[in-house]
């Protein structure tokens, strides 16, 4: 096993785990702090599929700007709140929970049954790459192209995130400030 390989499995070993916490405990902050660390370890994934500007898009968007967000709102939060949060009981199985549990595990053993039956190193799209010679090398300089791509033919893509973060600000400013509702 290369230093590649060893290192793809620790970065998707801490995504996976760190998610799964994220998704499993009903201690909210540590919760957050765990997204922390999946996201990070998702643009180390980033890293090593030789995608530099998207692991450093991930980690200026969603964690310099997503998840400060969440924390914000976190904070700002009521105790009352936050408290009744965690004082829910969490159940694994319900029938309300029913169909989520179907969906994911056919999801599952649909993504176990094409990893098992996938070679990866002989399909038809990959061959014709390496024949062509149209391949990324870990030495090709990418950021150039890409921000003369996004300046000019991907503009309003660009715009567009622009807007759906300052929507994401002002949801979370909502959320901070809502006051109680008078039964």
């Amino acid at each position: 096993m290369t230093l590649i390989q060893s290192l793809f499995y620790v970065m998707a070993a801490m995504a996976v785990g760190s998610a799964l916490y994220v998704a499993a405990t009903p201690n909210l902050v540590r919760s957050v702090f765990m997204f922390f660390i999946t996201l990070f370890a998702l643009a180390g994934l980033y890293v090593l599929a030789l995608a530099d500007f998207v692991a450093i898009t991930q980690v200026v968007v969603y964690v310099g700007g997503i998840l400060v967000l969440v924390i914000f709102a976190f904070m700002l939060s009521g105790r009352e709140t936050l408290a009744a949060l965690q004082q829910t009981p969490v159940k694994w199985l319900s029938v309300a929970k029913l169909p989520a549990l179907l969906l994911s595990g056919l999801f599952l053993v649909v993504l176990v049954n094409l990893m098992l039956k996938q070679d990866a190193g002989n399909l038809p799209w990959i061959t014709n790459a390496v024949a062509g010679k149209n391949v990324i090398m870990p030495n090709d300089v990418m950021i150039g192209n890409t921000g003369v791509n996004l300046m000019t033919r991907y503009l309003l893509p660009f715009e567009a995130i622009s807007v759906l973060l300052l929507m994401a600000l002002a949801g979370a400013a909502h959320l901070a400030r809502k006051e109680p509702q008078e039964v």
